[in-house]
């Protein structure tokens, strides 16, 4: 069956991705078919597509969707054919009208959760699931407690800006405009900082009356790493989870004594989802969340599948504010 689907040949440019016709065939073990109904985007295909993360050659991109599942493949027990579904899944190649893939990361979608909320919220809502529950300081988080988050108004931003806020803590988020500030305070955030006007870390001093914040979730990266450092409050922890800024420096273990004992980590969410279990409890803590109305996804943009290059400039520009979807 002949369907479309983005590939590069080479890294590069946003003009190197083509949309061309491919074959989908039957669904292996393991495995399922899966028409898309939308396709989500994430600043980790800026990585595949530029090579900043190496894919062989040639390759497709997207990492997360959500449609109908077509045909399912031996031994997969949790979908059927006809079951709404969505999923933040390697390997990469959700940009296509439909494709097979492996199932364990594919979850069945509420009912009460649209397809273009679906393929939004998979891999960006999973990502602040694994840093609020999982990547924590030394004694956890209570209620009350002082977080740093960067790129607050981006997709991932806003939906910790709103989680945060579910969970009582005082999130302080940072973005590029006095905009983006204020739609973070209007999605949870406790204070909002301007870093191109101000020194976010005297700011975040300030703001914690000299202590520091007990953790920092940082996708910045190279222009915000040394800030984070100084924002943490001693025994804190920075996690790094990814680098639109670019690559963080080379790190000076012994910095990390004279600044608090503080402690340094650089997770991903799919060693997270490394099992269907992990990756069924995961959805499930992020279903609730949004059914429930404690966390809602902003989806600023669609784009047709067509347009993916369009896309891609506009979020590699950083244009973006909460998330945005491709269309088949």
């Amino acid at each position: 069956m002949n369907e479309k689907a983005v590939v590069i040949e080479a890294p590069g440019e946003p003009e190197r991705l083509e949309l061309v016709d491919v074959e989908v065939g039957a669904p292996g073990p393991g495995e399922i078919r899966i028409r898309h109904h939308a396709c989500g985007l994430n600043y980790i295909d800026v990585y595949h597509r530029n090579g900043s993360y190496a894919l062989p050659l040639p390759a497709r991109l997207g990492m997360e969707g959500a449609g109908v599942v077509e045909a399912v493949g031996e031994g997969v027990t949790h979908l059927e054919a006809g079951d709404r579904a969505a999923y933040a899944s390697q390997p990469p190649g959700a940009y296509a009208t439909a494709r097979v893939m492996p199932a364990k990361c594919v979850l069945k979608l509420p009912e009460a959760i649209d397809f273009e909320t679906g393929a939004a919220m998979m891999l960006k809502g999973l990502t602040v699931q694994y840093l609020l529950r999982k990547t924590l300081p030394q004694g956890g988080l209570q209620a009350g407690d002082f977080v740093l988050f960067h790129a607050a108004a981006g997709g991932v931003g806003l939906i910790a800006c709103q989680w945060a806020r579910a969970l009582g803590l005082q999130l302080i988020g940072t973005a590029g405009s006095d905009e983006k500030c204020q739609l973070a305070l209007e999605n949870g955030a406790a204070h909002a900082i301007n870093y191109r006007s101000e020194d976010f870390a005297a700011r975040v001093r300030d703001i914690t009356g000299g202590r520091g914040v007990k953790v920092v979730y940082d996708s910045v990266g190279a222009d915000t790493w040394e800030g984070s450092l100084n924002s943490l409050a001693p025994f804190g922890l920075l996690a790094s989870f990814g680098a639109a800024s670019g690559p963080v420096p080379p790190v000076n273990i012994g910095s990390l004594a004279a600044k608090g004992s503080v402690y340094v980590t650089r997770p991903t969410l799919f060693t997270h989802i490394a099992s269907r279990e992990a990756t069924q409890a995961m959805g499930d803590d992020l279903f609730d969340m949004v059914a429930s109305g404690r966390v809602k996804i902003r989806i600023d943009k669609r784009y047709a599948l067509a347009d993916v290059a369009e896309a891609h400039r506009e979020l590699e520009a950083r244009r973006l504010t909460g998330s945005a979807v491709l269309l088949p």
